[in-house]
């Protein structure tokens, strides 16, 4: 069976092609891409950056009612086998690593970090555009309250890196939706 593949279609015409570990974190890798599927991706601008440490793609459920869902955390500190290592050129799925949950936020590490090793679940590789992602490590930002008023460093880059479209290639195997958690209540922010 081959891994599935993403491109992040950026409106600069980068593309970021990112294989897929459904060996490593199966369901966080179906949330990913049943959301590229309803296009919770499309048109999205990166919201965060944090130089030296992660690119955060959304911090608030990219603004959208069916991205407010969550799944367990397929990390190792709660009793997943990934060994996915979260350094530059990987994909991890952002959420409350204390407390066990994910969802459908993800992030690109920019360094390794024992903060996120096995508290958050690694879920791919990027295997082709990483220079793009590295490049935005660089680009001016402005820094931007949480709007829950959580202490987290936020900086939004000034001019926005979009992502267009994503195109998914399964090589035909199918992916079901994942299995989300009960929510008792809403994360800050969302």
């Amino acid at each position: 069976m081959k891994n599935p593949q993403v491109t992040l279609h950026m409106a600069n015409g980068c593309n970021i092609v990112i294989e897929l570990l459904p060996q490593e974190a199966p369901n966080t890798v179906n949330s990913f891409l049943s959301l590229a599927r309803k296009g919770c991706y499309d048109g999205h601008s990166i919201q965060r950056i944090v130089p030296g440490y992660v690119i955060d793609a959304s911090y608030e459920a990219f603004g959208r009612e069916e991205c407010k869902y969550l799944i367990d955390n397929e990390s190792t500190s709660h009793g997943f086998p990934n060994q996915l290592r979260l350094e530059p050129g990987t994909i991890a799925m952002g959420g409350y690593g204390e407390l066990g949950i994910a969802g459908g936020e993800f992030f690109f590490p920019l360094a390794f970090s024992e903060k996120l090793q096995g508290n958050y679940p690694g879920f791919g590789r990027i295997i082709a555009g990483w220079e793009e992602v590295k490049r935005w490590e660089g680009v001016p930002t402005r820094r931007v309250q949480h709007p829950a008023g959580l202490p987290i460093e936020i900086n939004e880059p000034v001019e926005p890196l979009t992502i267009q479209s994503v195109s998914i290639e399964t090589f035909g195997e199918d992916y079901p939706e994942p299995v989300k958690r009960e929510m008792l209540r809403l994360p800050p922010g969302w």
